[in-house]
């Protein structure tokens, strides 16, 4: 069994889709930090000072004992948040898409690139030969 698993680890495809899931992964944080830090921002401007991160609808309120502190946490529906989540998922959907296409541009280039023709077949090549033998007489 431990051998069935090394080959099956082994495997070009495995290893092509653990650095895949590997670069997803960085992607998706470097997109999360484009929308959080870079686009959300200037559209919170915009819709007048909105931080979506903030944005929560009260269920129950947070209950504080006489000193201050928080003995039960507040319940909210966070739909800001889930809002920049959607807008993260679009810009990532976006991107790869545009990677995608890209990439099936280049392939349909090189798939369209003209064939070298194909070496002639032995029996081309002797009667080519018999017709060069003939031609010197």
């Amino acid at each position: 069994m431990l051998k069935e698993f090394r080959e099956f680890i082994m495997k070009g495809n495995v290893l092509d889709l653990a650095v895949g899931v590997i670069i997803a992964g960085a992607f998706g944080t470097i997109v999360t930090s484009l929308t959080n830090d870079i686009i959300m921002p200037p559209i919170g401007l915009l819709l007048g000072g909105v931080d979506f991160s903030a944005l929560a609808y009260p269920l129950q309120a947070a209950e504080l004992d006489a000193a201050g502190k928080v003995v039960k946490e507040a319940v909210s529906i966070k739909y800001g948040i889930f809002i920049q989540t959607i807008i993260n998922f679009l810009i990532i959907s976006f991107a790869i898409f545009i990677l995608i296409r890209t990439y099936n541009k280049i392939a349909n280039k090189q798939e369209e690139a003209p064939a070298a023709p194909p070496a002639p077949s032995a029996e081309e090549v002797l009667l080519a030969e018999i017709r060069d033998l003939l031609k010197r007489q």
